[in-house]
């Protein structure tokens, strides 16, 4: 039985030369040790079988089943390091650069639409004489409403519609609590109280509404503000200035419409209306089929705001006007969502680069 079990050994070992010098991987030369060296492969199958022999024979095949798994185990140690040089001249071979082809071209960036849309209505206002001024996002109540003459009990106030910051308690409880600005005019008014006419600067930046998200609402948006105080400024002044700065933003053919409107901080007041792009003004769903679309609100700065800031409504008189930046962005780009400007998708984004 003995020299059975012995020679059964030796065929195992030549069946295992054969398959490893016929192997082309490391992944078959692991199958092949599983195959003959495992915990259930052939030699341990046969090994299984010294439980039934005598004393005197049990090492003897021992020292066998040892001379076998030694010389597999050479033999796989050899054959593992030819794989590995081939697997690594062939990597080496995929990984060769040619030096003499021409660099890849290496994608860059671009402004982000609504940053392009900024850029380019102060870059108009700018040419009309207007200076730039930036002011900050967190203000108080007093720059925010009662200096632009919005009453306590207008709803704007409301918790519903203005994000409050917790600051302190002695801050908090008073009548000027800190909130995230509503709208750019803190910053008209803040120049205001530190220069003397005659101004013309226009206000950029972020403001936050307590909104509800939608397809045309965002708790976070931007505005770009003007302002012009001088001595006998008229409401002509203000139609002629909007009217340059649409001209030079649509092109020529475009008109605007003054809607008579209410705000607090302006009398009178007009909504804004432009020949509606989509249709160049004979109607559609864009506007409505009425051929206009809403821009800006604007108007005559109102005397109680002169007032708040020191100045004399008697003796100077001025305009001002706000317009959203995501508005005239959508309606340039025919964007149908507002959060598709927030939500940093790269499909969407890399068609304005």
């Amino acid at each position: 039985m003995i020299a059975n079990l012995i020679n059964q050994l030796e065929n195992i070992c030549k069946e295992a030369e054969i398959e490893i010098a016929s192997i082309a991987s490391l992944a078959q030369l692991n199958e092949i040790n599983i195959k003959f060296l495992g915990r259930k492969g052939l030699v341990s199958k046969l090994m299984s079988e010294m439980r039934n022999l005598s004393p005197e024979d049990k090492p003897k095949l021992g020292q066998k089943a040892n001379e076998v798994k030694g010389k597999i185990t050479e033999i796989l140690e050899k054959k593992e390091v030819e794989l590995q040089a081939s697997e690594d001249e062939e990597k080496i071979k995929k990984d060769k650069i040619d030096v003499s082809l021409p660099g890849t071209q290496q994608k860059i960036g671009g402004l982000h639409p609504l940053t392009q849309t900024i850029n380019e209505i102060i870059d108009i206002f700018v040419h009309l004489g207007f200076t730039v001024e930036e002011g900050k996002e967190i203000e108080d109540e007093w720059h925010t409403f009662d200096a632009l003459n919005i009453p306590k009990s207008h709803p704007a106030r409301d918790v519903q519609d203005t994000f409050f910051v917790k600051s302190s308690p002695e801050i908090d409880c008073s009548d000027n609590q800190t909130v995230l600005r509503t709208h750019t005019s803190p910053v008209q008014v803040r120049v205001m109280q530190n220069s003397t006419p005659p101004l013309r600067f226009i206000a950029p930046g972020r403001v936050y509404r307590n909104e509800t998200i939608d397809a045309s609402h965002y708790s976070m948006f931007h505005q770009v503000e003007g302002l012009y105080v001088n001595e006998n400024v008229t409401f002509a002044e203000l139609k002629g200035t909007l009217l340059a700065w649409a001209h030079a933003y649509y092109g020529p053919e475009v008109d605007l419409r003054f809607r008579p409107s209410y705000f607090p901080f302006t009398e009178p007041s007009a909504e804004v209306d432009v020949t509606c792009t989509m249709c160049s003004g004979k109607g559609c769903s864009v506007c409505k089929q009425t051929g206009w679309v809403e821009i800006l609100g604007a108007g005559m700065v109102h005397p109680n705001v002169f007032k708040s800031v020191g100045y004399d409504p008697e003796k100077v008189s001025g305009f001002a006007f706000g317009m959203g930046p995501e508005r005239i962005a959508m309606l340039k780009h025919r964007i149908n969502d507002i959060r598709l400007l927030y939500e940093n998708d790269t499909r969407f984004l890399k068609q304005f680069v």
